[in-house]
């Protein structure tokens, strides 16, 4: 049966951000997709409870269409976590809110540029809880998610995992702490993955078409290597839902909002994303 076209539902974000501005130039270009777009405020300024409510409201709408099979993905723009909160939406960020929808199954947080793909292990957390939370356990979920959706959306039929490294040199044989041979050495076992490798050639080797994913243990070290590598291109797509979710790498940027000058790039490139996401699952028939 022949394919057709993708059918997207974009949610704008915060009202008071980029959002509404990155959503529209970014499809001043043709899309090879159907696109509906959901959310958004048209009645004077918002308050902050107001936009967290639109915001999350449009992404919830987003998330019932794609769960209904109304649409083959969703893209969503970018949101203020105080103005979620506010609104009662108390989630560390989207991610676990459509996690919840989806009925609080386990996902993970891939950023991708060009031929980078990151996976985080854990997101938003201090850096100091997220060391504590990073163990053998939650490293296998994250690289089994990530081996399940590089085969059934990216079509790679054996991903090869690399594991990025929680200390400098990774521990250099336990003078910089054991937590990469007693953690971190056990999952890449259990994952058949690289590593643990030290953060500062990991991604490198992953960016040389070494690595189909490299998964990270905390959020900043994966961050860095994904905007240092393509800052203004890079896609977040939320693993392991039972549709596709795509929304760009950056935030609300009050601080320019409504003067017409914000860089509908990565925008763009997570529209594209979900297109050929979205293609790429009704040719493996998933």
């Amino acid at each position: 049966m022949a394919a057709t076209r993708p059918r997207l539902a974009v949610a704008v974000g915060d009202p008071r951000g980029i959002g509404p501005e990155v959503v529209r130039k970014a499809l001043r270009q043709p899309l090879d997709a159907e696109v509906r777009i959901v959310g958004g405020w048209e009645d004077g300024a918002p308050t902050e409870l107001e936009a967290g409510r639109a915001a999350a409201e449009g992404i919830e709408a987003a998330a019932r269409l794609a769960l209904s099979g109304e649409v083959d993905a969703i893209v969503t723009g970018p949101v203020n976590k105080a103005a979620l909160h506010a609104a009662g939406y108390r989630f560390p960020g989207i991610t676990e809110f459509l996690a919840h929808i989806a009925g609080d199954i386990p996902v993970a947080m891939m950023l991708t540029t060009g031929r980078l793909r990151v996976v985080l292990v854990t997101t938003h957390l201090s850096l100091r809880d997220a060391i504590g939370s990073v163990t053998t356990e939650r490293v296998v979920q994250a690289g089994r998610i990530a081996r399940d959706a590089l085969q059934r959306w990216w079509g790679v039929a054996s991903p090869r995992l690399a594991l990025c490294a929680l200390n400098p040199h990774a521990g250099e044989g336990g003078l910089f702490g054991d937590d990469d041979a007693r953690i971190l050495e056990p999952a890449a076992a259990a994952l058949e993955a690289a590593g643990p490798l030290p953060a500062d050639t990991v991604f490198v080797r992953a960016l040389r078409g070494e690595f189909d994913a490299v998964l990270a243990p905390y959020h900043d070290v994966g961050m860095t290597a994904v905007k240092v590598s393509g800052f203004g291109t890079g896609v977040n797509v939320t693993l392991g839902l039972p549709f596709i979710r795509t929304s760009p790498d950056h935030g609300t940027a009050f601080d320019i909002a409504g003067k017409g000058i914000a860089d509908a790039g990565s925008m763009r490139a997570s529209l594209e994303l979900a297109v050929q996401l979205a293609t790429a699952r009704q040719s493996l028939g998933d």
